[in-house]
């Protein structure tokens, strides 16, 4: 179910061609109907715990999945994921790191800190865009949150 004032994706993304993908993506195949960016880590991160007022938070928003990639300027990837998975209020939000790092390290710290998931960014458009579909079609229609 669905509430008007739900955002369905949380996309964490700092390169502009990268987001206008995805959101493309998403769009053509009427995925996400609400989708917030944020460009650095540290809007993520104010997103959920800022100090200052954010509209979203104040009206209760609490996105289906986040889609978080690693290499982001101000707060990275890893310690985004770290800090939603160590509060109780976003442990258990879905997390798919969407990234362009084949880096074991970085996969395997992905995991240890509580990524749900772990996707490479496919580099020619069409499977960017299968891949991102798949994934917007598995979070945000097929799973069950906890309420």
């Amino acid at each position: 179910m669905n509430f008007p004032n739900e955002v369905e994706i949380l996309l964490v993304e700092d390169n502009p061609q990268d987001e206008e993908l995805t959101l493309r993506a998403l769009k053509e195949r009427n995925i996400a109907n609400q989708l917030f960016v944020a460009r650095d880590g540290a809007e993520a991160l104010d997103f959920f715990f800022g100090e200052g007022s954010h509209p979203w938070r104040e009206i209760g928003i609490v996105p289906r999945v986040i889609l978080l990639d690693l290499k982001l300027p101000k707060v990275d990837g890893l310690e985004v994921l770290r800090r939603l998975k160590t509060d109780e209020r976003t442990r258990a939000l879905p997390v798919v790191v969407l990234t362009s790092s084949r880096e074991e390290p970085d996969i395997a710290a992905a995991y240890r800190l509580g990524a749900n998931s772990y996707i490479v960014k496919p580099v020619d458009f069409e499977s960017f865009a299968r891949a991102v579909s798949d994934v917007g079609l598995y979070w945000v229609l097929l799973n069950e949150l906890p309420r």
